[in-house]
């Protein structure tokens, strides 16, 4: 990623915290099918087959990505939308930048 900025709110509990647990299972699964393809390159299996798998990690990846989203959406631009002004509009245009990058 070339984003090198980092939003850290220690007042503010992020939308997906409710979710934790399920994100980072999800995302060991994740790394777990990352490594099964470095194999499967390692182990020179069929073009075909390893297509597939990086497929699976390409919407595992986007499932994660988009509950994220969401949670985002629902929580702290919610919660920015109703406290109004900056804070609003910096919520509101990070939100659009993040689906920007997502659907490229």
């Amino acid at each position: 990623m070339t984003d090198t900025t980092s939003h850290t709110e220690e007042s503010h509990a992020h939308g997906y915290i409710t979710d934790k647990d399920r994100y980072l299972n999800r995302l060991k699964r994740i790394e777990g099918q990352a490594r099964g393809i470095r194999t499967m390159v390692e182990d020179e299996r069929y073009c075909i087959d390893i297509l597939t798998q990086i497929s699976a990690l390409t919407s595992a990846l986007d499932t994660v990505a988009l509950g994220l989203l969401d949670d985002h959406l629902r929580h702290c631009v919610v919660d920015a939308a109703r406290a109004g002004g900056v804070e609003a509009e910096t919520k509101l245009a990070e939100a659009s930048q993040a689906i920007a990058r997502l659907v490229r």
